[in-house]
């Protein structure tokens, strides 16, 4: 079938679902991309189990221009200062971080302006784990989205949804960023995803890899359209994995620097 009559296919099928939760959706929806409160999303019912879902990074950690994306300079040492303390030079793009909506779009919502609601969402785990073992360039698609919804309900309004690719086993290995060529080669979302996941409410993306886009995707096209939207995306998560596809509750430490495109951030899942 071809991509189009999916996506076709797809909406017509959610189009009663959604009828059920179209008025909340639309809602969150505009309150993220007008950077304002939604309503409150469902969250988990906490059982105290927390899985960090954030990478340790330094300067060696990858980077997609491959530059180092921190830079530690020695401010203070214990001998002879009586502390430590270290000034930091960071890239914003880099480790486990967050995309802005003004990372792709000229008057897109800064990062220290993201609605504090959407910083705790409930997490919706897709899983291309296999079809990204063949193909390290595997994309989640339409089909990956209503096969989620039919196993497990509607997405949630306000939701972050991520992508687990089984990336997170490659950190540390050159396969994380590049494939036997060289080239840039890593999984991520289409756009007919994204799409779907807009019109549903999702109000946030992530995955386990260094973009939202696949490593070899030509045209950035869901940084082109996600974030212009008003909503943002996580990017280079750990321990997807260890996670339910549906039940947990995502923690978003998002950066609060002002003006910023983005930044690094700590990342965690209760269940």
């Amino acid at each position: 079938m071809c991509t189009a009559c999916l996506i076709e296919d797809v909406k017509t099928r959610m189009l009663s679902r959604r009828r059920l939760f179209s008025g909340a959706a639309a809602t969150a929806a505009a309150g993220v991309a007008a950077g304002v409160s939604g309503p409150r999303p469902a969250l988990a019912q906490a059982r105290g189990r927390v899985v960090d879902l954030t990478h340790a990074y330094d300067g060696a950690f990858p980077t997609f221009d491959g530059k180092p994306g921190i830079l530690y300079e020695t401010d203070k040492n214990f001998d002879p200062d009586g502390y430590h303390l270290f000034k930091l030079t960071i890239f914003e793009h880099t480790g486990t971080h967050i995309d802005a909506p003004l990372h792709f779009a000229e008057d897109g919502i800064p990062v220290d302006a993201l609605p504090a609601e959407s910083l705790i969402a409930p997490l919706c785990v897709i899983d291309i784990a296999a079809r990204a073992a063949e193909d390290p360039n595997a994309v989640v698609e339409p089909g990956d989205i209503e096969a989620w919804i039919s196993a497990h309900g509607d997405i949630p309004a306000g939701a972050c949804v991520a992508m687990n690719s089984g990336w997170t086993a490659r950190i540390g290995d050159p396969s994380w960023r590049n494939g036997p060529d060289g080239a840039l080669a890593f999984p991520g979302f289409s756009k007919g995803a994204t799409d779907l996941l807009a019109e549903a409410g999702a109000a946030s993306i992530g995955v386990d890899t260094m973009s939202l886009d696949p490593g070899n995707s030509a045209d950035f096209a869901v940084h082109h359209s996600w974030l212009p939207s008003g909503r943002f995306g996580i990017e280079g998560l750990a321990n997807l994995d260890q996670l339910p596809p549906a039940g947990a509750t995502v923690f978003i430490g998002a950066p609060k620097h002002r003006g910023g495109t983005g930044g690094p951030a700590r990342i965690l899942a209760m269940l």
